[in-house]
């Protein structure tokens, strides 16, 4: 999402209903390749594992890629605006931490898309993790360390 002064009216309009499946995308700031690092990339995954513990999500697939994150994701408890807001801010922080920085991790705002209930998970979340492969990151997909998905 840009850092334009239109970029909160994405949101408007836009319920969150829990059950739903939602494909969710959050980006770097000024879309820096900060998770090139792998293990900076696995603080992300660390909270997409806290949102499944804490009842709010179940995550389906996922992927952590240089300068975002996919992540297709039924909402449980609360809302997305919440559940997007408290993974950012813990990402950002931990991320900081281990960095020894205090600067913006994350754009503004994030992307998602509602999936219809008769839409093929399983295709939406092979598409997700193929990424690094359209991306030319890797030759196999088995070959990027940041993905995973409930079908393995």
């Amino acid at each position: 999402m840009s850092n334009t002064p239109q970029a909160h009216r994405l949101r408007v309009g836009r319920r969150s209903e829990p059950g739903r499946v939602y494909l969710l995308t959050a980006v770097t700031y000024e879309r820096q390749p900060i998770f090139q690092d792998w293990r900076i990339g696995r603080l992300v995954v660390n909270e997409f594992k806290r949102a499944q513990e804490a009842g709010n999500a179940t995550s389906i697939a996922w992927v952590v890629m240089p300068d975002h994150f996919h992540w297709l994701a039924e909402l449980h408890n609360g809302d997305l605006p919440k559940l997007m807001q408290a993974t950012k801010s813990r990402c950002a922080r931990a991320i900081n931490q281990a960095r020894g920085l205090c600067t913006s991790v994350w754009q503004k705002g994030y992307f998602d898309r509602a999936l219809r209930r008769e839409e093929d998970l399983k295709a939406a979340a092979r598409y997700i993790i193929a990424n690094p492969l359209r991306a030319g990151l890797v030759t196999q997909v088995g070959d990027y360390p940041l993905w995973d998905a409930i079908w393995l």
